[in-house]
């Protein structure tokens, strides 16, 4: 069973984080691989050879490892060895546009590949330090459970058993139909290269900009909302803006593949929704859960993702009362598979 009592609180968390998790901290390795086309994937991981379960996470757009030191912490503190990298395109990986704001990928299923590649040439060799036999534990945030997705329809049976928080399966565009949206989408692609070889913001995107806590969509935990505010001010190179049109396409084709290629995944899967979420749509995830369940019972236990009510889109970065489930039952389901 988790022990909760090694989560870190909202309410010592300014002073637990520079005393407890930055020493911690300091024991990281940090390391890069050459992903597809010649991309620098930067990535970082604890290992101690007396755990006997290693943890792959894969965070979400404009993410950082370096904004995942509590987390991997307290994954850490329960015996599991943390592998964590910064997809290309952000946090401290390669950029592939001349403004290294612009949020780029040429192809989606390039971040699918890096993971891949991640996961057999970093975390399966040390693995093999320790003659372990067993596949590594999965835990995805957002985008980064998109492509947790596509990796596992690519390459079926890399994972022993995955845990998804609020999987980008598809971008909430509010009120506007979802047909509408792609044909505006595509239109401006075809708009942006007649005119100019370098993608183009969409509408309303823009290098990064801090924003207030009271305006975020995020988390309703101040205390870590202001930490990885503060994390990016001080570092300016994990820095990332709006997407671009070229980006959204991709993320379209991601969306139709994962549900296209379903039948593919042979990994137990649990997917937690968050209720308040506006970044995602939740709608888009529970449609996802019923069709992967009809494939295997393994896969999102009653049809249907566990929801945290009342919890905003960043499930791992959300105030205690949402954050201790979320991480309860991460680690309840990887228990289950052990």
């Amino acid at each position: 069973m988790p022990n909760k009592a090694q989560f870190s609180q909202e309410h010592q968390f300014n002073n637990y984080h520079k005393d407890v998790i930055e020493k911690w901290w300091l024991n990281v390795e940090l390391g890069e691989f050459v992903g597809v086309n010649n991309i620098n994937i930067s990535y970082a991981y604890f290992y101690q050879e007396a755990n006997s379960r290693d943890l792959v996470i894969s965070p979400g757009r404009c993410e950082s490892f370096l904004k995942y030191k509590e987390l991997c912490y307290n994954f850490s503190q329960q015996g599991y060895n943390i592998f964590i990298l910064d997809h290309r395109g952000q946090g401290t990986s390669q950029r592939m546009l001349v403004n290294r704001h612009k949020g780029y990928v040429q192809h989606f299923d390039h971040y699918a590949n890096d993971l891949h590649t991640f996961i057999c040439t970093v975390v399966n060799a040390k693995a093999k330090l320790r003659s372990a036999s067993k596949r590594p534990y999965l835990l995805a945030h957002s985008m980064g459970g998109a492509i947790a997705l596509r990796m596992l329809e690519l390459y079926p049976g890399t994972i022993q058993v995955a845990l998804l928080s609020s999987p980008m399966l598809a971008i909430n565009s509010g009120n506007s139909p979802t047909w509408l949206a792609e044909f505006l989408i595509k239109s401006i692609q075809l708009i942006n290269k007649l005119i100019d070889t370098e993608p183009w913001y969409f509408l309303g995107q823009k290098d990064y900009q801090a924003t207030p806590f009271q305006h975020n969509k995020l988390t309703q935990s101040e205390e870590r909302y202001q930490y990885f505010s503060e994390l990016y001010s001080f570092q300016s190179q994990i820095q990332l803006g709006g997407v671009t049109i070229h980006w959204l396409i991709e993320a379209i084709k991601a969306k139709k593949a994962i549900f296209k290629d379903i039948g593919k995944i042979k990994t137990p899967i649990r997917v937690l929704q968050a209720s308040a979420d506006t970044v995602v749509d939740n709608e888009v995830q529970t449609n996802f859960c019923h069709k992967l369940h009809q494939l295997s019972t393994q896969y999102c236990p009653d049809s249907q993702p566990l929801v945290i009510d009342g919890a905003r889109h960043e499930l791992f970065f959300e105030k205690d009362q949402y954050r201790e489930q979320a991480l309860s039952h991460a680690l309840s389901w990887f228990d289950k598979y052990s």
